[in-house]
């Protein structure tokens, strides 16, 4: 139900381009309460959604958030059919079937153009398991939609377990993992649970009053919320272009002639020493000199440990 109502909200507002609360809850047979905790989940998945309020108000998408009516080739719809199908063989869940089902009944055929309203493809799985993450986002997510209390056994990132009464809230995707984002009741504050982490989840059959969340202040920087910025500027190769803008954005590329630069304000740390390292020759670090001196040694050290093996 859940997702199917999250869809036809998405459906609903790409269409219309602005509606009431009541409107949405009478479309999709809910209350007024749980449209607003589904436009709250689909607001931290990324979809500009305003709400306004007064005698002109209503919830509505902006202008500029827009599906070209080509939004697919048939190569695209090809790779988003596979995408709900990997995600129905995780959960199981009727409700994406019927998803999947609509998107098959809009099958793309070469010279024919394929116009949706719009569509939500969520990947949840982990490689290598095939129902073990997917049972547990559904306890997670039953959990938050009930109000309802879970006991969690958690493992931190140093190996430490720990047993937790949480309240959970809010499910978040980010940068591909999972989380749960909910009031521990052993800190008495809300966390960020990875549910990756989870090693198990158990509905305690205690309900529990939802918290204000206040979405403007959710810590969806968590990684990077106190770390200290260093400018870098690097070289770019063409073959990696699409993907630098994607992690940089395109308004931090500069081109002169045939040459490409980037440049951004990044935290330091192992997370940015993966991501430079993942482009393999693509890009190259020019200032800090420090920073290019730390990535060709970790660069040597790779290069070391495979030529031991040979």
């Amino acid at each position: 139900m859940k997702f199917q109502a999250m869809l036809k909200i998405l459906f609903t507002l790409l269409k219309k381009r602005k509606v009431s609360a009541a409107e949405l809850a009478a479309a999709c047979g809910v209350s007024e309460r749980s449209v607003h905790r589904y436009l709250e989940e689909l607001i931290v998945s990324g979809v500009p959604i305003d709400i306004l309020r007064g005698r002109n108000g209503g919830i509505f998408l902006p202008d500029t958030y827009k599906l070209p009516e080509n939004f697919f080739t048939k190569e695209e719809y090809g790779a988003a059919v596979n995408a709900l199908s990997a995600l129905y063989e995780q959960l199981h869940d009727p409700d994406v079937k019927n998803a999947l089902e609509k998107l098959l009944s809009q099958k793309k055929e070469s010279g024919r153009n394929l116009a949706l309203s719009g569509l939500v493809v969520v990947d949840s799985g982990t490689w290598g398991d095939a129902y073990e993450f997917s049972d547990k986002l559904k306890v997670l997510e039953d959990a938050a939609e009930n109000a309802e209390c879970l006991d969690l056994l958690y493992v931190d990132r140093i190996g430490s377990e720990s047993r937790r009464t949480i309240e959970p809230h809010l499910l978040i995707y980010k940068q591909n993992i999972w989380y749960v984002y909910a009031w521990c009741r052993k800190r008495k504050d809300f966390r960020l649970f990875k549910v990756g982490r989870i090693r198990s989840a158990r509905l305690t059959g205690e309900k529990f009053d939802r918290r204000e969340i206040d979405r403007s202040n959710l810590p969806l920087k968590f990684y990077f919320e106190n770390a200290e910025l260093t400018q870098i500027r690097f070289a770019v190769k063409k073959k990696a272009l699409p993907d630098v803008e994607e992690w940089l954005g395109i308004g931090n590329i500069e081109v002169k002639g045939d040459e490409i630069f980037a440049e951004a304000a990044l935290p330091a740390g192992e997370v940015l020493f993966s991501k430079i390292l993942g482009f393999g020759d693509g890009i190259r670090v020019l200032s800090p000199a420090a920073l290019a001196e730390e990535v060709q040694t970790r660069a040597d050290a790779i290069l070391r440990s495979y030529k031991k093996t040979q």
